[in-house]
């Protein structure tokens, strides 16, 4: 009766509910950024399935296009991906590049500016710089795109020298339409990627694009404003941008575990994608499949985010995390497992964000001394007013800077020149402040939020447990090991994060309390920390490995335990 119930179940949820449907010329791309051939063929194998059209080579595939110059194993790697993706019946391949590249990239003679800098007014350089780039195209002949990052670059080009070009964006401007006459010969496209650290930044972006005289030239903007946070809001510039714009999503979890531990987040892919595609310049969506390596996540729990995409407009939340646990794990078992994997994003945000803030350094470990937490990566730079509504058992309203950052930022990240020169207000209006400023109420807050994270987990492999008569073997081990992952994490930083925000107060003011309670976190993160090294199904290795967290969370016992020395070498004994 429970197997025929639950096939009902799962039935009912996965009949239409009248979503809006998709739009038939919209792209549907991913992004390889891996140079892990099985794990490219595979992904590229899997995209028939989700009706993908468009393909972009990145990062560890072609970052540069001057790498098809320095290495063959590049240039024979985006070859033969380019040549595959076409067989697969994806229509556009892109290929992602920077400019400027380093100076030194350039001949000394165009580099006759102050400081050595490029004299952007020598009709020469940009002759060189047009038939340079042609030379690099010829390269990998095949593909139909670039996509263009002008800003984050080697030798940024508003840097560089002009009279004529008076402004940064005039300069940027000048840049990409020289680019934009090489791509448009070769009858290729190219997309601008906007980036910016800060919301001056990005306007300033924007005012560039505006000043590109090519009319061809498309748009790539990331879901969120800055970088992947799930705490980011929708980026609100999109609209502002008077080209066809692309969508970029996230689809690995850089910052979000990387599909090491639950990874699974229908609701922030799927309800963003229902937004952006309303706007009227939005033309569809990539989504990145992996973080290096042999991190793909086609063929693990995790490639429901990429069905989230896929399916968004046609079905809800709830009906994607049930349509892809039985098209992965069979009906039966599809309701436990959608559940388990359903609870991923109060997890995550539980464990590798804190109290609002991404606490985790793309994924891993590291509370203290890693700063960008504490400043670049703030959500409240992104949102008026600054106010996170934290749940997770906590159940308040934070200010992100007055509130959570003033109080978790460790010392020196508060005089870290970022701060100052991203958001000077926060200085200047007295929201964040000298010193160590942890107390009482933030490390119960915290430690709540950590239990909290640590019980969902354990719920979701209670789940899997459940159903395990009705999994295959080899679904079963893959999900037991993707939660119980998840459990060892969850329970791993909730050690930590005792451990370091009750000695932040110790230090401040020692009590036997407190003094239990750092070694609380500390022999638990003992215990955690041999689970990780000695796990014997490790996920697979990409830009964060897991295993490493047990090294950290080592180095974080024998300076708290020892006495750290950024505080003043105090020693906790134990109780």
């Amino acid at each position: 009766m429970k197997r025929f119930v639950s096939v009902l179940l799962a039935a009912a949820l996965l009949s239409p509910v009248g979503v809006a449907q998709a739009k038939p010329e919209q792209i549907r791309g991913w992004t390889l950024l891996s140079n892990n051939d099985a794990g490219n063929e595979q992904t590229i194998a899997a995209a028939k399935n989700y009706k993908i059209n468009h393909l972009q080579l990145s990062h560890d595939v072609i970052h540069h296009l001057r790498q098809l110059k320095e290495s063959d194993a590049r240039r024979e790697r985006a070859v033969r991906l380019t040549d595959q993706a076409h067989a697969a019946g994806i229509k556009e391949v892109a290929v992602w590049d920077h400019a400027l590249y380093s100076l030194t990239y350039y001949p000394a003679e165009f580099r006759t500016g102050p400081n050595g800098t490029i004299d952007l007014d020598n009709p020469a350089f940009w002759e060189w710089f047009r038939n340079d780039y042609r030379q690099m195209l010829d390269l990998l002949p095949k593909i139909d795109s670039v996509i263009l990052t002008f800003i984050e670059t080697g030798a940024r080009v508003e840097r560089q020298h002009s009279t004529k070009l008076k402004t940064a964006e005039e300069k940027l401007a000048y840049l990409i339409d020289q680019i934009a006459s090489v791509t448009e010969e070769r009858n290729k496209l190219l997309y601008l990627r906007t980036f910016a650290y800060f919301p001056e930044e990005m306007q300033n972006v924007l005012k560039a694009i505006d000043l590109v005289k090519n009319q061809h030239v498309r748009v790539m903007a990331k879901a969120q404003p800055h970088d992947f946070f799930l705490t980011h809001p929708i980026d609100v510039t999109v609209p502002q941008i008077k080209r066809p714009v692309l969508i970029e999503y996230d689809t690995t979890g850089e910052y979000n575990g990387q599909g090491k531990m639950a990874g699974a987040f229908v609701a922030d892919h799927a309800d963003r994608l229902r937004h952006y595609r309303k706007l009227k310049n939005v033309i569809g969506y990539v989504a990145r499949t992996d973080r290096f390596q042999d991190s793909h996540i086609v063929g693990t729990p995790t490639e429901v985010n990429l069905w989230a995409l896929h399916r968004a407009p046609y079905a809800s939340n709830s009906q994607i995390y049930l349509e892809f646990a039985a098209r992965e794990y069979g009906w039966v078992a599809a309701p436990r497992v959608a559940r388990a994997l359903s609870r991923s994003t109060e997890i995550v945000k539980s464990t590798l964000y804190t109290l609002g803030n991404n606490s985790g350094d793309h994924s891993r470990l590291n509370y203290d001394p890693y700063c960008p937490g504490y400043h670049r990566s703030v959500s409240g730079k992104w949102i008026d007013p600054p106010i996170a509504h934290v749940e997770h058992g906590v159940n308040k309203d934070y200010h992100y800077w007055i509130d959570v950052v003033n109080h978790l930022a460790p010392p020196h990240c508060k005089l870290d020149p970022i701060l100052r020169n991203e958001t000077p207000y926060v200085l200047d209006r007295g929201w964040v402040t000298p010193g160590n400023l942890m107390e009482p109420s933030y490390l119960a807050d915290v430690v709540t939020e950590k239990d909290h994270g640590v019980r969902l987990a354990e719920k979701s492999l209670a789940d899997i447990e459940s159903v395990r008569r009705f999994l295959k073997a080899d679904d079963y081990a893959q999900l037991k090991a993707y939660f119980e992952r998840t459990v060892i994490s969850t329970r791993l930083h909730r050690s930590i994060a005792k451990a370091y925000f009750g000695y932040r107060l110790y230090i401040k003011t020692p009590t036997p309390e407190l003094a239990r309670t750092i070694w609380e976190g500390l022999d638990e993160s003992k215990l955690m920390a041999d689970a990780v090294r000695t796990y014997p199904a490790p996920p697979g290795k990409g830009e964060f490995d897991w295993v490493s967290d047990a090294g950290r969370a080592d180095t974080y016992y024998k300076r708290i335990s020892e006495g750290w020395d950024t505080y003043g070498n105090i020693k906790v004994p134990r109780p």
